[in-house]
């Protein structure tokens, strides 16, 4: 590895404005950078991208590439591929930063083989010791972390959201913006356009607590369950993991994690969540996070407040009954001589 560590970020940004994962690898690439001293460059990749390129230069204060390229006007696989190859040859970079989401995903593992670079996916984490420095990421479905050390020349990185954060303090100076200019980019892909879900009434990104439901809950005919739990506390919404969205036992609009919203609820109940980074990545801003798992081994555990382990079938029911019991206890008797007669 090179004793001057020079940096890339790959910006993520859509109808014209910056998604929040491109301000946190900008935060992974300054932490990066304070132990391995050397340039941190963001590229921005598009068609109408001044303004963004512009915004990243004065919020982050890193210098920015701006990438124009005609007709890009959205994330498209083969054009980011050839862009960020054609930008990036020759200036030696040591890493590679991407978001871990839906693009970075895609891209990253394909531009590491035809950098023959090293690829990390999905870091969490990041320290130094002994001049190393060490790459932390979930493994075994979040029971375990795992510390990995590159030893190519070239690493390729998928950042999870949510994690490394700007700091705040002083403004910083803005860096500087250059510009570069390809013609439209062919390939065996064309982006038609961006089709948006339809708005879910149940507003999981505005609601006050939310009941998730993961693969653990066993089946569909579980789902009711979860509804119900959710019904019980005002401004609260059912979500779900992707898992759940996939088979259709919630719409994608309720999705919570990389590839679905962030929230940051003041109660979370996770039932039957694993606790993969995916997940976990979306939710971490909530407030207070309560699990129902019946393995008590579960990485959602790590992330929560309280810890219930318990079949959803069992505890649910159980917690129901004792919340409909107190209502009973609470309720305010009839006012003397209100009562219903009898007869």
């Amino acid at each position: 590895m090179t004793e001057k560590c020079n940096i890339a970020v790959i910006a993520s940004h859509a109808e014209g404005r910056i998604l929040p994962e491109t301000m946190d690898l900008a935060a992974f690439a300054k932490r990066l950078q304070n132990g391995r001293p050397g340039t941190v460059e963001v590229l921005v990749l598009g068609e109408d991208i001044e303004q963004i390129a512009e915004e990243i230069a004065i919020q982050a204060g890193l210098d920015v590439r701006a990438v124009f390229c005609s007709g890009l006007a959205a994330y498209s696989f083969d054009a980011y591929l050839a862009l960020i190859l054609k930008t990036l040859a020759g200036k030696g970079f040591s890493y590679i930063c991407a978001p871990q989401n839906s693009q970075g995903q895609e891209y990253a593992p394909a531009l590491a083989a035809l950098l023959k670079a090293g690829c990390i996916s999905g870091v969490n984490g990041l320290f130094f010791e002994g001049g190393t420095v060490f790459f932390q990421k979930d493994v075994f479905g979040g029971k375990l972390k795992a510390n990995m050390d590159s030893c190519a020349e070239t690493t390729v990185l998928t950042v999870q959201p949510g994690i490394f954060r700007p700091e705040g303090g002083s403004p910083v100076s803005p860096g500087r913006v250059t510009r570069e200019e390809y013609e439209s980019v062919s390939g065996k892909i064309h982006p038609s356009g961006i089709q948006k879900a339809p708005a879910d009434a149940a507003g999981i990104v505005e609601a006050k607590v939310i009941v998730a439901a993961g693969r653990g809950i066993g089946n569909v005919e579980n789902m009711p369950l979860v509804h119900r739990l959710a019904e019980i506390f005002p401004k609260s919404a059912v979500a779900g993991t992707r898992i759940v969205c996939d088979r259709g036992w919630l719409p994608y609009s309720r999705q919570v994690g990389v590839t679905g919203a962030t929230v940051a609820p003041a109660l979370y109940i996770a039932c039957g969540i694993s606790g993969a980074s995916q997940h976990v990545a979306g939710m971490r801003g909530a407030k207070f996070v309560v699990s129902i798992n019946k393995d008590p081994q579960a990485a959602m555990f790590n992330e929560s407040d309280v810890c219930v382990v318990e079949d959803i079938e069992t505890f649910i029911p159980l917690l129901l009954e004792i919340f409909r019991h107190q209502q009973n206890v609470n309720a305010v008797p009839s006012a003397p001589g209100n009562e219903k007669s009898g007869g």
